[in-house]
């Protein structure tokens, strides 16, 4: 694996690699590895001749300054992942690499109703900074395809709609990977690692509220069944940010379904201090 910290250097190596008529696959990563980044790579190496990964913690994507600072850091460990699934190619920039103009924001991203829902509306400010860094780091590789992970599915489809406003869509194709979960169902991430023993074995209880909406999802009315579903979320312990039913194209909020429309069902809770976020298809 070569590692490169100067994006100029990255830039110029992928353009000869391109000349030769190289595919490139990328998956950004803020490090804090687990085999659910690892899929991504996985994914890319089956479709493309270079496999490139970035490791990098962005600061303008998160809203809240202590949670910035409490991100897992665990870099020896995530280049041993990264080698040992036969990365190519690791970026490991520094801010001053990845923002040589300051953190202040250049361009606003039009990203309209997306913006005003879910994660848009309670981190305000978030899909704005990670426009700012996935434009970034798309000029320096220049990708064929882009790995990205469905457990962030609103932010996939924030960066689909990034590579359409910066008129990189007819060059780049972003590929949605499945979420990679543990054996109790809980969604792998990289903020799983903040959780106390206790909190871990509360964790499931996520998963396990988008399985029962699944499972009893029923043409007309979806209000009460998302009651019930919170209810018993908030009894195992977490405070609810949303627990929503959302058309899988538009995440506009289905209240009352017509029993074809396609659905996602999106959470975003806290158990304590840690937010975990999970979402799956129903229909």
């Amino acid at each position: 694996m070569i590692l490169f910290k100067k994006a100029t250097d990255l830039h110029q190596w992928l353009a000869n690699q391109r000349k030769n008529g190289f595919q490139i696959g990328f998956a950004p990563t803020m490090g804090a590895l687990h085999r659910g980044h690892i899929s991504l790579l996985q994914h890319s190496k089956k479709e493309n001749d270079i496999t490139v990964s970035s490791i990098f913690v962005n600061p303008t994507q998160f809203n809240d300054p202590k949670d910035f600072e409490k991100y897992p850091i665990t870099l020896e460990a995530d280049i041993y992942m990264l080698e040992e699934a036969g990365c190519d190619v690791l970026l490991l920039p520094s801010v001053e690499e990845m923002y040589p103009n300051g953190l202040q924001p250049t361009i606003h991203y039009p990203l309209g109703f997306l913006e005003t829902v879910y994660d848009g509306k309670f981190r305000p400010g978030h899909f704005q900074g990670v426009c700012m860094v996935v434009h970034r780091l798309l000029e320096i590789v220049e990708p064929h395809h882009l790995y990205l992970g469905q457990k962030d599915y609103q932010q996939c489809m924030v960066i689909t709609k990034l590579t359409e406003l910066i008129k990189m869509d007819s060059k780049i194709k972003v590929k949605v990977c499945p979420t990679l979960r543990e054996a109790d169902g809980l969604a792998m991430s990289s903020r799983n690692m903040r959780l106390t023993a206790e909190e871990r074995k509360m964790a499931p209880a996520i998963y396990q509220s988008l399985t029962f909406i699944k499972e009893n999802l029923v043409k007309g009315d979806t209000t009460q069944l998302l009651e019930k579903a919170k209810t018993t979320l908030t009894k195992a312990g977490f405070k609810i940010d949303y627990l929503d039913i959302a058309d899988s194209k538009t995440l506009a909020p289905v209240n009352d379904w017509d029993g074809e429309q396609k659905l996602t069902v999106l959470v975003a809770a806290f158990l304590n201090q840690i937010r975990l976020i999970d979402n799956i298809q129903l229909n």
